[in-house]
């Protein structure tokens, strides 16, 4: 079953908020293997003007997973997640994440198009404070790999 292209300018609803914590940082920190004392210590990060711990700039990976999710598992986009492939990523950063915020996310659907029997989706997911501040923008492809492929 194809990607339904109707999907394409859907917005889904956004997520629960998640609380950025120190631990989750340091986690993430060190399974990426980036020793900067920012993403562990307070006092390293308040040295750069942060008010806390800060998130390595791919940190919101962890936060719009969750929001792909919602498109990725909808049973009316017709996706076959059996067949889907990361084609790419990139973040937009008004600001870094930090140790406190408060993150809700919501997930566009901006493209959906056919190259070479496959679907190619690419959507942006806004990651912004429970006060509705953006802090960042994270762009994805996703491809829908064809039967013969």
């Amino acid at each position: 079953m194809p990607v339904d292209p109707s999907f394409v300018g859907r917005t889904y609803p956004p997520s629960e908020p998640y609380r950025v914590s120190r631990e989750k940082i340091r986690e993430f920190a060190d399974a990426i293997g980036d020793p900067n004392p920012a993403y562990r210590s307070v006092e390293a990060a308040r040295a750069l003007g942060h008010a806390d711990v800060v998130a390595p700039p791919t940190f919101a990976i962890v936060l719009t997973l969750k929001a792909g999710e919602a498109f990725l598992f909808d049973p009316a986009a017709g996706v076959d997640y059996s067949r889907v492939v990361h084609g790419d990523q990139r973040f937009v950063h008004e600001r870094p994440l930090v140790a406190g915020d408060e993150i809700t996310t919501a997930l566009t659907v901006d493209t959906i198009r056919s190259a070479g029997g496959n679907e190619i989706i690419g959507n942006s997911t806004e990651v912004r404070t429970t006060d509705g501040e953006l802090v960042a923008t994270a762009y994805a492809t996703i491809v829908v790999r064809g039967e013969s492929s």
